[in-house]
């Protein structure tokens, strides 16, 4: 039996959307059969109705039947190291790795890769995403930290969530912004119909708070290089956001517009650039930057030429 325990921060709308949100590998479906079978308790008491609304400051408790668990199994993947020590460790994730196993990934991930460089991360934070304190998506490359003690995994959390952590990346988007920086503050739920995809929903519809910093690094014509700061870290936060404003990112499949830019990209050009923390033992800064890929460069490369030259475009 899994148990989760959830104090809700802002007030979201109803149970079932609520848990959805925020326990993503239970389907809503699930969440609501959970509900009526009386294994979810709202402020101490059993809650059988999914439509009940919930509040800031209300307590939660949610238990799971043991379900067949994934088999993680140590895979010998190679992995591009950015820091290490006997607290984390930092690697420059390159497209198309999955994070954690999953329904339909079950192996081949970084955690599989984690396992096998790293014997002792079994059981870290989690059985399925052991030291995995924050994700990026499947096609976004960059820096990811990986706790490696149960310390490092809640200090990392900790500062995550108190947004002293700092984490930027790089992205090329469609179109020219009229001004040179800004903010995006705009919440974000789980798309109603499409599990897998995010969409900007109020607050009031379960959607939560999404803060995105930008400023502009290089204009390039019709495309522009666009240094993101996260200040929150909601799912698709930086790829919603982006297209939400008419700038969606270069090659995203979901929400970008489908427009060929004569690169053969691996997913979105959407890099997780650079990463500043705190080290969970010693207090010191860790920063580190994770060197571009090379369809990024190649694909800044092809639109200074075409800059450059507008007739050739």
């Amino acid at each position: 039996m899994n148990e989760f325990y959830l104090e809700v921060e802002e007030t979201a709308d109803r149970l079932d959307r609520y848990l959805s949100e925020e326990l993503s590998d239970l389907s809503r479906s699930r969440i609501q059969n959970l509900i009526e079978a009386g294994n979810v308790q709202l402020n101490g008491k059993v809650c059988t109705s999914k439509k009940i609304a919930v509040k800031a400051g209300d307590r939660i408790s949610l238990e799971v039947p043991e379900a067949e668990p994934l088999q993680l199994i140590a895979e010998d993947i190679p992995l591009d190291v950015l820091y290490e020590d006997d607290q984390l460790i930092i690697i420059n994730k390159p497209a198309g790795l999955v994070v954690h196993p999953a329904p339909g990934h079950p192996d081949g991930t970084l955690v599989n890769a984690l396992l096998a460089h790293c014997p002792d991360l079994q059981g870290i934070g989690g059985v399925q995403r052991p030291g995995i304190v924050h994700r990026l998506d499947k096609d976004t490359t960059g820096a990811i930290a990986i706790a490696k003690t149960d310390i490092a995994f809640k200090h990392l959390q900790a500062q995550l969530q108190a947004k002293t952590a700092r984490r930027e990346y790089l992205g090329v988007v469609y179109g020219a912004p009229k001004t040179e920086s800004g903010t995006i503050d705009l919440p974000i739920g789980r798309h109603q119909h499409d599990r897998k995809k995010m969409f900007i929903v109020s607050v009031e519809q379960g959607g939560r708070n999404a803060v995105t910093h930008w400023q502009i690094k290089e204009r390039l014509d019709n495309y522009t290089l666009i240094l993101f700061q996260l200040e929150t870290g909601r799912t698709h936060q930086i790829r919603v956001h982006a297209a939400k404003i008419g700038h969606p990112i270069v090659g995203d499949p979901v929400y970008g517009s489908g427009r060929s830019v004569g690169v053969n990209l691996p997913g979105q050009a959407l890099h997780a650039w650079r990463l500043r923390l705190q080290h969970p033992v010693s207090g010191d800064e860790i920063q580190v930057t994770a060197p571009i890929p090379q369809s990024f460069t190649t694909l800044l490369d092809i639109l200074r030429r075409r800059s450059a030259f507008p007739l050739q475009k």
